[in-house]
């Protein structure tokens, strides 16, 4: 099968594999597939990023929840479909060979994760139980990601012979340090919420009853914030990662003057002096 024909039959799948709640202001995302952790799915693969794509394009949607279906939150892409890639590498017909899963990883998996970091509008990823390759990859891409006390960060690359997938080498690295990533990498240790929490991978742990209620919670705070704030903020502090500080003061300088000239900005200033 081809990856126009896997695509199209991911398209004709008529489950509903992702639930959009929106709601003013944000939306909640749910990936669901209980029986199966959420597993990303062609048919799964492609809602999510349909889903994905219209939040984020719609300017009243500034902030969005992302969570999975209890008990898990994503348990990484679909095995099955990775073993009919890998024997149809050996089919002398097959005309794609490695460009195939090549583009599935590039467009569909990278297409979500391109989603959510290239984007303006805030997403907290609820983590409410295991979370494993792609599906770390999507919480780590996220603006803030909050752990139930269940969460578990699964790193099945390299039992499965894989490599850190769509992103996740670099958040890594970047969070755990070299050698650390390393560590996690070869030893396939299991992390669970409060190992996550203190090793940098997640913001902060809930009683699994309370996740919902928290990532809403800073998505209330995203909206508290004036817009444009927000909407100038969260690409600054993702683009400052990975910039000397020579240059995020030169990016800062330059967007700073902008938040002079707006009317929140004069009546925060007004409401701050009248108080003194």
């Amino acid at each position: 099968m081809s990856y126009a024909e896997i695509a199209a039959q991911a398209r004709a799948d008529t489950r509903t594999l992702v639930r959009v709640e929106r709601r003013p202001g944000h939306a909640v995302v749910t990936m669901s597939d209980p029986g199966k952790l959420n597993m990303l799915s062609a048919a799964m693969t492609v809602q999510l990023q349909d889903a994905l794509a219209e939040l984020t394009a719609d300017p009243e949607v500034r902030a969005i929840v992302l969570t999975g279906a209890d008990p898990g939150f994503n348990a990484g892409g679909d095995l099955s479909l990775m073993a009919d890639t890998v024997r149809r590498l050996a089919d002398p017909a097959d005309e794609e060979g490695a460009t195939m899963p090549w583009r599935w990883i590039r467009y569909q998996f990278g297409g979500c994760v391109r989603l959510i970091a290239g984007s303006d509008t805030l997403v907290v990823s609820a983590l409410n139980g295991a979370a494993a390759g792609v599906g770390l990859a999507l919480a780590f891409a996220s603006d803030l990601v909050v752990a139930s006390e269940r969460a578990v960060i699964v790193p099945a690359f390299g039992r499965l012979g894989l490599l850190p997938e769509v992103g996740t080498s670099w958040h890594l690295t970047h969070r755990l340090g070299y050698q650390r990533a390393v560590q996690y990498y070869l030893s396939g240790e299991h992390i669970d919420a409060a190992k996550a929490l203190e090793y940098g991978l997640v913001n902060e742990v809930v009683p699994h009853e309370e996740l919902l209620a928290r990532a809403l919670w800073w998505c209330e705070r995203a909206l508290a914030t004036p817009e444009h704030a927000q909407l100038m903020a969260v690409p600054l502090l993702r683009q400052a990662a990975s910039m000397t500080w020579e240059q995020a003061l030169v990016m800062e300088e330059f967007a700073e003057p902008n938040c002079f000239t707006t009317k929140d900005f004069a009546r925060s200033v007004d409401a701050m002096l009248g108080r003194r």
